[in-house]
C-alpha cells in the first residue's frame, strides 16, 4: 500500500525558484519589506516555506534577489560597522565604491534605476535600505531616536547622491575622480554625519526639550557631540 502524493505544494524543480521570486516581487511591492513574510510568499508561490528558505535563506537575501543584487550587502556593512566608529566614513565609501566598481555594479545599477522610476520598488528599497543596511551603522553609536534618524537620512542622501552623480548620470568631474580622492573626501563627510558634530534645525531644537520614545531627550543633542562624538577634522 503507498502513501497517496501531497498535494497543493508545488516540489522543488527548475522553474520552482522563478516562481518564489515572482511572488515575492509581488508580495514585497504589495506589503513593504517589513509586511511581506516567507509564509506569505511561500503560499502565494504554491511551496513549502522550507523551500523558500532552502533557495534563499533569509528574507535579506530573498529581497536581494528580486532586486537582482548579487551580492549579500547586509553582511558587508555588518563588517564594516563591526570595525568601530573611527574611520566608519572612510570604510563605508571606500566599500560602496569598490561594490559598484565590480560586476556587481551592473546589477545594483539596474535595481537603482528601477526603483528611481517605479514607486512600489522605491518602496521596497527604502523599507530594506535604511533599517537593514544603515540601521547597523548608526545603532552602535547609542544615539536618541530623533539624532539617529537625521545621522540616517544625512548618510543616505550623500551615498545616493554619489552613486547618481558619479555612475548613472556620469557627471564630470566627479564621474572621473580617481577613487581614492572619492573617497578622502566624502568620507570625511559621511564621517560628521555619522560621529561629527551636527547643529540641529528649530524642528530638532524643539524636539531637544521634549521626551523620545525611551524616555530620553535630545537636550544634550548638541551639548554632548563635542564630547562623545569625533569631530569632522577641517581640510588643510
Amino acid at each position: 500500500m503507498t502513501s497517496g502524493a501531497r498535494t497543493g505544494r508545488r516540489p522543488g524543480s527548475p522553474d520552482t525558484r522563478q516562481a518564489i521570486l515572482d511572488a515575492a516581487r509581488e508580495s514585497f511591492a504589495e506589503l513593504g519589506f517589513a509586511g511581506a513574510s516567507m509564509r506569505k510568499i511561500a503560499a502565494a508561490a504554491g511551496v513549502d516555506a522550507a523551500l523558500v528558505h532552502h533557495y534563499f535563506g533569509t528574507k535579506e537575501k530573498l529581497f536581494l534577489a528580486t532586486v537582482e543584487v548579487p551580492i549579500d550587502l547586509p553582511a558587508i556593512i555588518g563588517r564594516i560597522g563591526a570595525e568601530g566608529a573611527e574611520g566608519l566614513g572612510v570604510r563605508l565609501i571606500r566599500t560602496i565604491l569598490s561594490v559598484w566598481d565590480s560586476p556587481a555594479g551592473a546589477g545594483i545599477g539596474a535595481a537603482l534605476r528601477s526603483a528611481l522610476a517605479d514607486p512600489a520598488r522605491a518602496r521596497m528599497l527604502r523599507e530594506f535600505v535604511v533599517p537593514r543596511l544603515v540601521g547597523p551603522l548608526i545603532r552602535p553609536l547609542d544615539l536618541p531616536p530623533q539624532e539617529r534618524e537625521l545621522r540616517t537620512g544625512l548618510v543616505m542622501s550623500q551615498v545616493l547622491g554619489l552613486i547618481t552623480g558619479r555612475y548613472l548620470l556620469a557627471i564630470e568631474p566627479l564621474a572621473s575622480l580617481p577613487t581614492e580622492q572619492v573617497v578622502t573626501n566624502v568620507g570625511a563627510t559621511l564621517q560628521r554625519y555619522l560621529t561629527g558634530t551636527l547643529e540641529p534645525g528649530n524642528d530638532m531644537a524643539v524636539a531637544a526639550d521634549q521626551p523620545t520614545t525611551d524616555g530620553s531627550t535630545l537636550g544634550r543633542f548638541a551639548a554632548s557631540s563635542s564630547e562623545r562624538l569625533i569631530p569632522r577634522t577641517p581640510a588643510s
